[in-house]
């Protein structure tokens, strides 16, 4: 997974994997999605994210551990 957030267009986007675009939606004004052939999400577009996202420069990243079973 890749995060890039690019000051000069002011987009924030999220790779989830480097497949090719087959197919891109936006779900709501500002938020693209893009899919591959089978439909699978492969990233997300912020537009204007200065205003959509409180500190689209940084991130906070974290790994939640799976309960271990009874």
């Amino acid at each position: 997974m890749k995060v890039i957030y690019d000051q000069k267009t002011d987009t924030l986007t999220v790779i989830f994997t480097d497949a090719p675009v087959a197919e891109s939606d936006e779900e709501k004004p500002g938020v693209i999605l893009d899919y591959d052939t089978q439909g699978n999400l492969i990233s997300l577009e912020i537009l204007d994210a200065s205003r959509r996202v409180k500190l689209p420069y940084g991130i906070e990243y974290q790994v939640v551990s799976a309960k271990a079973s009874p």
